[in-house]
């Protein structure tokens, strides 16, 4: 079997991300980890937490709606502009540059480390113009891609959401899992086994636990 028939017969696993999430950052790493240890292939969307709630920031809290209305419009376009020019192959690499910067090296989303993950890449450096773009010129582009992503789940998620096909040939799409920390190896692929199976259930709408830790929002 030729390298392109194996890719080919792997499961495509599509997945929307905001760069802006923490929750996204994590679940994506898991899902990256699944990628080792399963015979899948992460396909890479875009969707926005500022596109989600730019009608209803008036219901957020204050904190929430600064960071909705001026932080998250910056790198999201900025990925979206390098989609658009550069190709989908780019949405991957440049996800990790901007989330180790983000939300592992705690330097949050400012200017200077989407510059700084645009050149960890290999990406022009001008691609940063588009972070505060007025009328940005992919709007309609990242727009579509969000609403491709969202419909599949609902209005009252957010990111990450995935969609894998299913056992009929259609596909199955949840949000989340939201996970912290990402787990590795064997016990990536038991949730990811997991996931898939409470998933496939027609009526199986939503399951949780206990919490008291999750990622830490204070650099964003």
């Amino acid at each position: 079997m030729s390298d392109t028939a194996a890719v080919s017969a792997k499961t495509p696993v599509d997945f929307w991300f905001d760069p802006l999430c923490p929750w996204a950052w994590m679940t994506s790493r898991w899902v990256l980890e699944v990628e080792k240890v399963r015979d899948i292939e992460v396909r890479w969307h875009i969707m926005s937490l500022a596109v989600l709630n730019e009608d209803r920031l008036e219901e957020l809290p204050e904190e929430y709606r600064e960071m909705l209305a001026t932080k998250a419009w910056k790198p999201v376009r900025v990925v979206t502009a390098a989609w658009q020019k550069h190709g989908a192959d780019v949405l991957g690499p440049l996800y990790t540059a901007l989330g180790t910067r983000f939300h592992n090296n705690g330097e949050g989303p400012t200017l200077e480390a989407i510059a700084a993950a645009l050149a960890d890449v290999g990406l022009p450096a001008d691609l940063i113009d588009y972070a505060e773009q007025k009328d940005f010129e992919f709007d309609a582009e990242l727009r579509a891609s969000h609403k491709e992503g969202i419909e599949k789940v609902g209005q009252d998620v957010g990111t990450p959401v995935i969609a894998v096909p299913g056992p009929d040939g259609e596909q199955i799409a949840f949000f989340g899992p939201v996970v912290t920390p990402a787990p590795q190896g064997e016990e990536a692929a038991r949730l990811w086994d997991g996931t898939l199976a409470v998933a496939s259930v027609p009526g199986f709408y939503e399951i949780k636990r206990t919490r008291t830790k999750g990622p830490d929002f204070s650099n964003l």
